[in-house]
């Protein structure tokens, strides 16, 4: 049996109305009405024979459905701005420098670079990864075109560049390990410098909570090691904590830390820095 094809322009509308919570909000952004979204997401709910939005009286929620579709809807609207873009868009060549601290360096550059590299072969990236700090000090003497930096950094404005990514910062330790119940309660930390640092320790001085810092470390990699070996507890971003590791103050036993975010700064524009600056936002988008 032949199946249908999806229609471009209705996946779009739906990624709209998904991300904006509204069928006005989203009219908006797609240039329709809203009662041409209801329509278009009508007939994509008759094809695929599954409920894609829970319709409230000021929002629209996903179903089960729309979300797994969602992310097929995503990843078909990128291939689509790759596959026209490869045709139509002028070929860019050049240099880019880009900084990224090295959680994030971990976590979403190399989708951002195997993208980008598929895109835009002539274009060169060179990336560094260091701490926010110095990194926009680099791009400040014109080292680097554009960096990542985790916002709220000693030294960092909140509003420094273009928020890209959120998330919860968690504590977290060894599943089962005993470090938690340890006082002083050991602790994991990047030097100073670094916002989680400087959370977590206000958070535990407001809570009362002894503590000594065990461990310190420039890299995550570090900081995992010690929560591994079940030698100390860590701030850490909520997607990161994977088995062995667990979140460990969801039974209120240490203070909230509240969420972080990574901000894009940029120092440079040209065609070819704002190709990689999408892709990097769009990377961040999927990651959510």
């Amino acid at each position: 049996m032949d199946l249908p094809l999806l229609d471009i322009d209705v996946i779009r509308s739906f990624v709209a109305i998904a991300e904006s919570g509204g069928f006005s909000r989203a009219a908006a952004t797609v240039h329709r009405t809203p009662s041409a979204l209801s329509m278009q997401i009508k007939r994509l709910e008759e094809m695929l024979d599954q409920p894609l939005f829970i319709r409230e009286a000021r929002q629209v929620r996903l179903t089960p459905q729309g979300e797994a579709l969602l992310g097929y809807a995503r990843r078909l609207l990128k291939l689509n701005e790759e596959t026209v873009g490869h045709f139509l868009q002028p070929a860019l060549s050049g240099r880019v420098r880009l900084g990224s601290p090295d959680d994030v360096g971990t976590r979403i550059l190399p989708r951002v670079l195997a993208r980008f590299a598929r895109t835009h072969p002539a274009v060169q990236v060179d990336v560094l990864a260091g701490r926010s700090v110095d990194l926009v000090q680099r791009l400040n003497d014109g080292d680097l075109d554009m960096t990542l930096v985790t916002v709220g950094n000693d030294g960092l404005e909140p509003t420094l560049g273009e928020v890209v990514h959120s998330e919860p910062l968690v504590w977290a330790g060894r599943d089962g390990g005993l470090a938690v119940q340890r006082r002083p309660l050991p602790l994991s930390l990047a030097n100073q410098g670094c916002a989680w640092r400087r959370v977590a320790l206000a958070a535990l001085d407001h809570a009362g909570i002894d503590y000594r810092i065990a461990y310190s470390s420039e890299h995550c990699a570090g900081q995992e090691a010690a929560m591994l070996a079940d030698l100390a507890v860590a701030p850490f971003p909520q997607s990161l904590v994977k088995p062995p590791l667990r979140r460990l103050d969801e039974d209120g036993a240490l203070p909230e830390l509240g969420h972080y975010q990574i901000a894009l700064v940029r120092g440079a524009a040209g065609p070819a820095h704002d190709a990689l600056a999408g892709e990097v936002k769009a990377a961040f988008r999927d990651y959510r």
